[in-house]
């Protein structure tokens, strides 16, 4: 049955909508943005800000955006005179009450208050003092602090913790200018996805203490990328300073995490940061390890693997790219491969109760499934068992996790290519130094099989490289395959020879990837 149109004009602009679409949806549709501070497209209407206020003709008083639907013939002027003077006077009305620390703020620069004021408000207000009612910073959980003078009351916090994590901890406490977000006296903000009501606040009432006071808005850089937390695939952002990753934020994808992370893979950045880095490629000489350059790291290796016979083992990592899982069973040719990995799992899920379909799950991986379509099996343990009569063993990042440093000591023809250097890895080869998830593009496959793409979000340290560009460098020095410019190349060859990614590109995966073929019209699992 298709779906009912509704035709309206906004600001000028004609367009079809669904019915029962708000105005203020539709007009984004228009390429018009309606101000606003309490709506959000992920919780419900609350229409307690009145910021949204737009004129629609033929109806007495100025309607609001984000609770009124639109109707057939409806003519909506979102800047005339009327509109822009109610606007300005909300602006006025909050400003009363609202301190002009943005010197200090860490929202500074990603403000709403800031932005609208900018663009709709006065030059100056008619009040000259502000009088500081409350207390100036309170602790509400692990990760949030509030400081309530700040507040505009827009109460997405409060809307987010019933609706969204169904667990009313926030309520509006007292009325009129004495009014703030008050918390359960018995209780903490501490709930595993709490962390989002800092990116909902439209203000900086409500900081993320791990940020705090790290960074300006406008000296961070933004990129997409994919959280590792576990094998949900949370669309994210990255944003670093100075090649640091100071903090992680939600980047929206309806389709997997909506609008929001959880705390799990919000505070798990620092990692990024390692300053423990492999950051030069090593050969052993006796028992020491010598820097060389990479064309003689990859001529030794190359030769290694050349000289191989029989069985080889590759232990890799869950959370590797897939272009890097493929690129190390190609290693392989022509030796009978055993490839395997540890995933860490926990014991039970930590859903968002209001957003079906997301949860931090129990699998800590973000390319599980990837490894699986790639062949590898979680028989990591006794994979680990047969390395000693293995003729060629490679390792992939941080797989080594927990294993002891004898049990590959008599490993004959071990190389290893990572991040860091664990200690049962010191004995290899020849060990090459790989970009991590924060320094190198490529692609994981989430739990229902959608692949998304992360990019390179800062430099790598040292001489470290993309794991797709080693491995290719490396496979054309066997002379099996070519060297890969950028991690598309590689996808795009994995697209065209594995069955399970058939009718894929890197490039038509875009910002919130594609399911693979055969699950398309799965749904997503529960």
């Amino acid at each position: 049955m298709a779906e009912e149109l509704v035709k309206l004009t906004i600001e000028g602009v004609e367009l079809s909508v669904p019915k029962g679409t708000t105005i203020l949806e539709a007009a984004k549709q228009a390429g018009v943005l309606i101000p606003h501070y309490c709506y959000h497209p992920a919780l419900p209407v609350a229409g307690v800000c009145r910021m949204c206020l737009v004129e629609v003709e033929k109806t007495p008083k100025l309607q609001i955006a984000c609770a009124t639907t639109v109707v057939e013939g409806q003519v909506v002027k979102v800047f005339s005179d009327q509109s822009v003077k109610a606007r300005e006077s909300v602006l006025e009305f909050l400003l009363i009450n609202h301190p002009l620390d943005c010197p200090i703020c860490d929202q500074a620069g990603e403000c709403e208050l800031q932005d609208y004021v900018f663009q709709e408000g006065r030059a100056r207000t008619r009040y000259s003092e502000f009088p500081k009612r409350f207390n100036p910073v309170e602790d509400f959980g692990p990760d949030v602090l509030y400081v309530p003078n700040r507040c505009i009351l827009c109460t997405r916090c409060v809307r987010f913790m019933e609706h969204a994590a169904e667990e009313e901890v926030l309520n509006v406490s007292e009325r009129g200018d004495r009014a703030f977000i008050g918390i359960h006296p018995d209780k903490r903000l501490d709930h595993p996805w709490a962390g989002n009501v800092v990116d909902l606040c439209p203000v900086g009432s409500l900081l993320s203490k791990d940020f705090l006071h790290r960074a300006r808005a406008w000296e961070l850089d933004k990129t997409a990328s994919v959280c590792t937390g576990c094998s949900q695939g949370c669309n994210t952002n990255l944003d670093t300073r100075n090649n640091m990753v100071v903090r992680i934020q939600p980047r929206a994808n309806t389709d997997v995490n909506r609008y929001f992370i959880c705390d799990h893979g919000r505070l798990s950045h620092r990692w990024m940061n390692r300053g423990d880095r492999i950051e030069a490629p090593l050969l052993s000489h006796g028992h020491e390890l010598t820097a060389v350059d990479w064309d003689h790291a990859l001529d030794r290796a190359a030769q290694i693997i050349k000289g191989c016979s029989g069985k080889g083992v590759a232990l890799v990592s869950p959370g590797a790219s897939l272009e890097a899982l493929w690129l190390v069973r190609k290693l392989f040719t022509g030796l009978g491969l055993t490839g395997a990995f540890r995933v860490e799992r926990v014991k039970g899920e930590s859903p968002l109760p209001g957003v079906p379909g997301l949860a931090l799950r129990e699998e800590r991986a973000p390319n599980a499934t990837g490894a699986r379509l790639l062949g590898y099996t979680e028989t990591f343990d006794e994979a680990l068992k047969t390395v000693e009569d293995a003729s060629l063993v490679v390792v992939l990042d941080d797989a080594l996790t927990g294993v002891s440093a004898e049990t590959l000591a008599r490993v004959p023809n071990l190389i290893y290519c990572g991040t860091v250097l664990p200690d049962a890895a010191r004995g290899a080869r020849v060990i090459l130094p790989l970009a991590n998830v924060a320094e190198e593009d490529g692609t994981f496959v989430n739990r229902d099989r959608r692949v998304q793409r992360y990019f390179q979000a800062r430099a790598t340290p040292g001489m470290a490289r993309p794991a797709w560009w080693v491995l290719s460098e490396l496979l054309q020095g066997l002379d099996r395959g070519e060297s890969a410019g950028v991690a598309g190349d590689v996808f795009d060859v994995i697209a065209k020879t594995e069955p399970a990614f058939a009718g894929l590109s890197y490039g038509a995966l875009g910002a919130k990837g594609a399911v693979l073929p055969d699950q398309a019209t799965a749904g997503a699992r529960a």
